[in-house]
């Protein structure tokens, strides 16, 4: 893999790089809120509604496999997505790829809110189901936009591990907003009320957020700055043929680095939940209510793991919570006495580990690969690391014990600390 030096924005473009770069801060952070706000408002629902609304002919712990079973085709069609839109990018430009894409989910998630009930529609209402996740996954998939990766690709040398840090925090945010908005409906509404109507109206509110993610999108795209940052092929997309064989070994690394961090999100956020529901603990609002604890918590370690990184790196720092989390995994157990031991502790390993986990690798692919391969890396430990986390998680703690569970958390950690040690010793800093 060759390393090329960052050209960062304030030394190509001065003054209006550094607004650029201002800029970025505010639009990154909203893409960012409003992407995880509807992802995390999917993955509750995928535990407190679908197994009741569209899989209510089998039983309960079946019908929560069935619905994990839709969970991960939004991340399955992601990474050709991607690839279709980046065809269509030269004719629409990218700022009509975008919109395109954002359309696309934002019309998939608000028809969510609408479709029918297996009790009224039979089995058109969960195939409908499965068609507008699919949809969600063409929206997110040809929405890459790369601001994520020119924020870091050009922060100042000595605070990456900072500016790293920042798109991460939409991760949180969006979590405890979802969290809450469920936590009132089922705390406030009837069991009726909740399953007649209320469950629908998150997916109308992410549908008014990504609209005004998208107009800040649109105008940082349209922005001179952003015109000669791609220019300088920051954000080009190059052939993705041509950026395999030039960096198909970055692009492992860039899959399977954050692939601990990717395994614990859904294992500390929709499997606990998941675990509360058919056990029947608590009151489910109660359980909501330690999640949006949890996400406070996830904030505040996601804001910790910039300066952590900053002073002793993020390669050390990911290795560090990457053996937390191995470690972590034998808690498992602890959700027989209400979860809340493994839940908080859970999010705050995985602030510290998410807030870097991406961000280790980007700068090392060549300029003119870097945003294809970071895009494809990205998607491709996204399918490995989380997509499947709850249906497996699930699979195994109702077929051979809570504990097994915990072991593919661990394998996960194993993953990424051999992903670590071949980036050490394979991968030479950049001169």
């Amino acid at each position: 893999m060759t390393d090329i030096p960052s050209d960062r924005v304030v030394e190509s473009t001065g003054h209006s790089g550094q607004r650029v770069l201002d800029e970025l801060f505010v639009t990154v952070i909203m893409a960012r809120v409003t992407d995880h706000f509807g992802f995390f408002v999917y993955a509750f629902a995928s535990v407190l509604v679908f197994p009741k609304v569209f899989f209510s002919y089998a039983d309960p712990a079946t019908a929560m496999l069935l619905s994990f079973m839709v969970f991960p085709l939004a991340f399955l069609v992601r990474p050709f997505a991607s690839q279709v839109f980046k065809l269509l990018e030269p004719r629409f430009g990218r700022s009509g790829k975008v919109a395109a894409a954002i359309g696309i989910l934002c019309i998939s998630t608000m028809a969510i809110g609408l479709l029918p009930s297996y009790e009224s529609a039979g089995m058109l209402a969960p195939v409908l189901l499965i068609a507008l996740r699919v949809a969600q996954g063409i929206g997110l998939g040809g929405g890459w936009d790369g601001l994520t990766l020119l924020l870091q690709t050009n922060a100042p040398e000595n605070r990456r591990g900072w500016y790293a840090m920042i798109p991460q925090l939409g991760a949180p945010i969006g979590l405890c907003v979802a969290a809450a908005i469920f936590y009132v409906l089922t705390g406030f509404l009837t069991e009726q009320e909740f399953y007649q109507w209320g469950w629908r109206w998150p997916f109308f509110a992410v549908l008014a957020v990504n609209v005004v993610s998208l107009f800040a999108r649109l105008q940082l795209i349209h922005s001179k700055e952003h015109v000669e940052l791609q220019k300088e092929q920051q954000l080009y997309s190059s052939p993705f043929f041509e950026m395999l064989r030039a960096h198909w070994r970055g692009v492992l690394l860039g899959t399977l680095l954050p692939l601990a961090s990717y395994a614990l999100m859904h294992m500390v956020s929709v499997f606990p939940l998941a675990h509360m529901v058919l056990t029947n603990q608590a009151p489910i609002s109660d359980f909501l209510f330690v999640e949006i604890m949890g996400g406070a918590l996830f904030i505040v370690a996601v804001v910790m793991s910039g300066v952590l990184a900053d002073m002793i790196g993020r390669r050390r720092l990911l290795a560090a919570t990457s053996v937390l989390i191995g470690g972590y995994s034998f808690l498992i157990t602890t959700l027989f006495d209400g979860g809340i031991v493994f839940t908080l502790f859970g999010f705050l390993l995985l602030g510290l580990s998410y807030g870097q986990a991406s961000s280790i690798l980007p700068n090392r692919f060549e300029k003119k690969y870097r945003y294809t391969a970071a895009a494809l890396s990205t998607n491709l430990s996204w399918i490995f690391g989380a997509a499947f986390a709850p249906l497996v998680a699930l699979w195994l703690s109702q077929t051979y014990g809570l504990a097994s569970a915990g072991l593919y958390l661990l394998s996960g950690a194993l993953v990424t600390l051999g992903a670590l040690a071949v980036l050490k010793y394979r991968v030479r800093p950049a001169r």
